[in-house]
């Protein structure tokens, strides 16, 4: 299995990098992300975690994805705008991804390996499924879509690798 931090990624703004160049030093925290679900107020969240826990080692790294419902059916130009416009969202975006299905995302791939708390892995959900990558690109925990980026768990599954 390829590290999760070397696998290539495509910014929103269509320019090569890794998913490590995107990461934070010590915890990443990736997110499948869509502009027209009822979860989008979630980029709110995400955004006030990466604000705060930035100067920490912490980023968010949204993955825009469509395959649910047709919830994020514009280009890049479109997704930016809506982000910054809408959230001021300031964290990495990676150009349109498939999160499941025979084109997902080599990220993906291994990502939807990582069980959840209660021990469940498989296909991601919905959009704002969350996990979150050690500073070695280890998947420490995976969070369901309606888990907010602020609940307790998510906080202190951060916090731990922040403090270690």
């Amino acid at each position: 299995m390829t590290n999760l931090l070397e696998l290539p990624v495509s910014t929103l703004a269509g320019e090569a990098a890794t998913l490590g160049a995107l990461a934070g030093e010590r915890a990443t925290l990736v997110v499948n992300v869509a502009s027209k679900c009822g979860l989008t107020p979630q980029y709110a969240g995400l955004e006030a975690l990466h604000e705060e826990l930035s100067g920490r080692g912490f980023h968010v790294v949204g993955f825009p994805c469509n395959q649910f419902g047709g919830q994020e059916p514009g280009g890049p130009e479109q997704i930016a705008q809506f982000c910054s416009a809408t959230y001021g969202v300031t964290f990495p975006m990676s150009a349109k991804v498939d999160v499941n299905g025979p084109g997902r995302d080599p990220i993906y791939r291994q990502l939807a390996e990582a069980p959840d708390a209660d021990g469940e892995a498989g296909e991601i959900q919905w959009n704002f499924e969350k996990f979150l990558l050690d500073s070695a690109g280890t998947v420490i925990a995976r969070f369901r879509p309606r888990t907010e980026p602020a609940d307790a768990a998510v906080r202190a599954a951060i916090e731990t690798l922040l403090t270690a």
